[in-house]
């Protein structure tokens, strides 16, 4: 409790006073050419016809303050002139374990900036609480963006798949900043999610504070299934899910669904015969979140 307390302290000041909140410590551009994925992406220094949406963006690393750390990230814009809204994007995984890369962001978050749109990320700070302290580190982007100068701050986005899409309900759950949120595969209920893959249980042991000797209500604070009426009303929402999933039951966005239902809560499900990553269906991904960010955002 006393952790939770801590937290919604740090998120008070946050809404009182931006400080130094996501305020910039350093901002380097990336030159692409000289990354490993340029040998993959190029022949004879070329972009091939499937990645020349390369040549249109600029990637950034970023190192930013939260709460008392310095975390880093990465940011995508693009490269013409002009202001656009911004997507922020929520990684999956914990600690290392898919932790963020430039050719991630590159092949995933790229053919989305070529079309007007800026992208930031957080890599979490390196104490990973699994939903915990580490939602700061999210939270204070919204402060970092103002300082990003091809960055709309009035039009915000958020996207967030697999443990990504807990952070971005929690996000819901904090602020009505967001205009809309996509979630792909993301948790809405922990406990389920142990007892269909047992090994969670040891990140949840390794990283959630206080885990042993209060797993329930830490569980809980971190599965929108038990407060989606905490969501904010204003930020609409599409929900993705693999019918194939097999680290993420898709029974979980079945049942967000029916309590969503029930608030009478904006939002879509899409469901697609695929597994957790959406293999085989990327492109058409692409297609699905273009269209409903030009639609909810732009």
């Amino acid at each position: 409790m006393l952790r939770i307390l801590f937290l919604i302290v740090g998120i008070s000041l946050y809404s009182c006073s931006k400080g130094d909140y996501g305020k910039i410590v350093t901002k380097e551009r990336i030159d692409i050419r000289q990354l490993p994925i340029w040998e993959n992406i190029s022949r004879n220094d070329t972009l091939l016809p499937k990645f020349e949406y390369v040549d249109q963006i600029e990637l950034y690393k970023i190192q930013y303050h939260s709460n008392d750390r310095v975390v880093w990230g990465l940011c995508l814009t693009p490269k013409r002139e002009g202001k656009y809204p911004v997507i922020i994007f929520n990684r999956g995984g914990n600690r290392d374990f898919s932790a963020l890369t430039y050719p991630f962001m590159l092949t995933f978050g790229g053919p989305i900036v070529e079309k007007g749109y800026v992208m930031i990320a957080s890599n979490y700070r390196k104490e990973d609480e699994f939903g915990g302290s580490e939602l700061n580190d999210v939270l204070s982007l919204y402060n970092t963006i103002e300082e990003i100068e091809k960055a709309d701050a009035s039009r915000i986005g958020m996207l967030g798949w697999s443990r990504g899409g807990m952070m971005t309900y929690l996000s819901m759950k904090e602020s009505c900043k967001l205009k809309t949120a996509v979630i792909g595969n993301g948790p809405t209920d922990l406990f389920a999610t142990k007892k269909s893959r047992p090994k969670m249980e040891k990140v949840y042991e390794e990283c959630i504070p206080n885990y042993a000797s209060n797993a329930k209500e830490e569980l809980k604070e971190r599965s929108v299934i038990y407060w989606p009426e905490e969501l904010c009303r204003s930020t609409s929402l599409l929900i993705l899910s693999g019918t194939q999933d097999k680290r993420v039951d898709p029974d979980q966005a079945d049942r967000l669904s029916k309590k969503l239902d029930s608030l009478g809560y904006n939002y879509e499900l899409i469901k697609r015969e695929t597994d957790h990553f959406f293999t085989g269906k990327r492109e058409e991904l692409n297609e699905i979140l273009l269209d409903w960010f030009d639609k909810e955002l732009k």
